[in-house]
């Protein structure tokens, strides 16, 4: 429905300005130090929660706990942590490359290295700049594996794809990007501590 002027129309009842005439609006109130503080409690939990998710990624394909990995299917026990979910793409421009990939010891070494030190950076809370774009890096494959753009697969039945762009994949690569954006290490972390190292104050890419 559109909306449109009507030159002949009444002027109707108008509320007042909120400031007087001449007199210039009230300025902004700053932020104060409580508001502050309960940013970086947020930023700090969530840095946490994040960095539990890769980390128990990480415990759960290495040891079998049985939960996205079944028991007697670890890491450890000769189980392969790429070989299941990339075997299993079935549409998207790089299904074929994906299905070479999986089981190869490379992936597997590199997808594990990767979850447990973007787990480890999260809950310490150093190096998050690393962790955001080695975790944006993996997060953007993974999208690419299961590709929400696709409605149906090669044989005709529903990808089961709720949103053609926007999944957890890509909340999980803005989120790891907002935590190194926030500094959230400094808080419940060890993020003051590592900012103050020789080399990480001379590398600011480090922090």
């Amino acid at each position: 429905m559109a909306v449109h002027d009507h030159p002949h129309r009444r002027r109707g009842f108008r509320l007042p300005p909120l400031h007087g005439a001449g007199e210039a609006p009230a300025p902004a109130e700053p932020v104060t130090a409580e508001a502050t503080g309960t940013r970086a409690y947020v930023f700090a939990g969530l840095r946490l929660l994040t960095g539990f998710v890769f980390l128990w990624a990480f415990l759960d394909k290495t040891f079998g706990f049985g939960y996205a990995t079944p028991s007697g299917k670890g890491w450890i026990e000769g189980g392969s942590p790429t070989r299941g979910f990339l075997s299993g793409v079935a549409v998207g421009p790089m299904e074929s490359t994906f299905h070479d990939w999986a089981g190869a010891a490379w992936a597997d070494w590199l997808f594990m290295l990767g979850l447990l030190g973007i787990g480890i950076a999260l809950i310490a809370g150093v190096g998050l700049w690393l962790a955001a774009a080695g975790g944006s890096a993996m997060m953007a494959l993974m999208w690419v594996a299961e590709w929400p753009p696709a409605r149906h697969l090669p044989d005709g039945s529903p990808s089961m794809s709720t949103n053609p762009f926007v999944d957890y994949h890509l909340i999980y690569a803005v989120v790891l990007v907002a935590l190194a954006a926030a500094g959230a290490g400094a808080t419940w972390g060890l993020g003051r501590v590592w900012a103050r190292l020789p080399f990480v104050s001379r590398n600011r890419w480090l922090l």
